[in-house]
């Protein structure tokens, strides 16, 4: 995993090292892609429960189903935040294999 530190955007009247701001800017999409993909993938399981339910169950009203929605997309970000899924560690090595090199002796997460 390539590690970041986490203050937020990089301003861009600032004018740090272009590899870190091109870093910083392939890190944020990879994450964002992964939480759009985990929030696509929550959706779909979503919407197959809410045809298997019942007219009366609590699926089937649209106010729950929004909030539902709401609370999948939340999930798919925290997770993505984590990279749960490793997707965007994936992408990141394919955009930027350079940086996403460790040293020999440093464990992958997965291994921690």
């Amino acid at each position: 995993m390539i590690d970041l530190p986490q203050s937020g955007p990089i301003p861009l009247d600032a004018k740090p090292d272009a590899e870190v701001r091109v870093k910083a800017q392939a890190t944020d999409a990879a994450v964002k892609f992964e939480a759009f993909f985990i929030k696509q993938m929550i959706s779909q399981m979503r919407a197959g429960t809410r045809a298997l339910a019942d007219e009366d169950s609590a699926d089937s009203k649209r106010v729950n189903q929004d909030m539902l929605d709401l609370a999948d997309g939340l999930v798919a970000d925290a997770l993505a935040q984590q990279r749960a899924f490793g997707i965007a560690d994936l992408m990141l090595k394919q955009v930027l294999p350079h940086l996403s090199d460790s040293p020999a002796g440093s464990p992958s997460p997965k291994e921690q």
